[in-house]
């Protein structure tokens, strides 16, 4: 059985790979990095700025197990932000009050927006595996990065208010849960679900052969 775990702190992650390998031939854990999650850096493309952040959780996953001694088959770290509508160099993290959600999901009321998924499989130097880029302690991993694009329509005060106060908002970039209390309110329009939910689809791919 491979143990896989989720370096990850989104229980909506966890919940759809939980959903996703039921095959029960993979035991998966999931727990946060105790680094300190980067701040997005505006001015750069928002697929460079997730990807670069996704890198960096890759580093810290390695460095993190390397010195704890833990033992895993694969961790896979993630991240995802929305792109401003209104400017490809601004991202939208995960807002840190009542106030930056609000304001997010004014500035995505009504309008077209692109979602960013950048995830890495790590692999252990027992692995036999060697990705893309090197990490801490012999370990390495491979990273894809994907977006979609998600549509929201105009938010009324009374649906504004009603996602603030659900607190769907806590934790998630754009300050939204498509699989959430949001999904009345925004349509895929193009690319996959589970880009805008945390996954680039081609890592998941990856995934699955790596498990067969």
């Amino acid at each position: 059985m491979a143990s896989i775990l989720l370096a990850s702190a989104s229980q909506r992650r966890y919940d759809w790979l939980c959903s996703f390998l039921t095959d029960g031939e993979s035991k998966i854990e999931s727990r946060p990095l105790i680094s300190p999650e980067p701040a997005p850096s505006n001015g750069l493309d928002v697929r460079v700025q997730t990807e670069d952040t996704c890198i960096a959780k890759a580093n810290a996953a390695a460095s993190e197990m390397a010195i704890s001694g833990a033992s895993h088959d694969l961790i896979i770290v993630a991240d995802t932000l929305v792109e401003d509508p209104e400017d490809p160099l601004v991202a939208m993290g995960k807002p840190g009050d009542v106030v930056a959600a609000t304001a997010m999901l004014l500035r995505l009321s009504g309008r077209r927006h692109r979602v960013w998924s950048s995830t890495a499989l790590l692999w252990p130097p027992e692995s036999g595996r060697e990705g893309t880029e090197v990490l801490h302690g012999g370990w390495s991993a491979d990273i894809w990065t994907e977006s979609a694009i998600v549509e929201f329509a105009d938010l009324s005060t009374d649906t504004l208010a009603d996602l603030i106060l659900s607190d769907s908002w806590v934790g998630k970039a754009g300050a939204y849960d498509l699989a959430g209390e949001a999904r009345a309110n925004a349509d895929l329009v193009e690319g996959h679900e589970v880009t805008v939910l945390g996954f680039a689809p081609a890592a998941i791919d990856a995934l699955l052969v790596a498990l067969n």
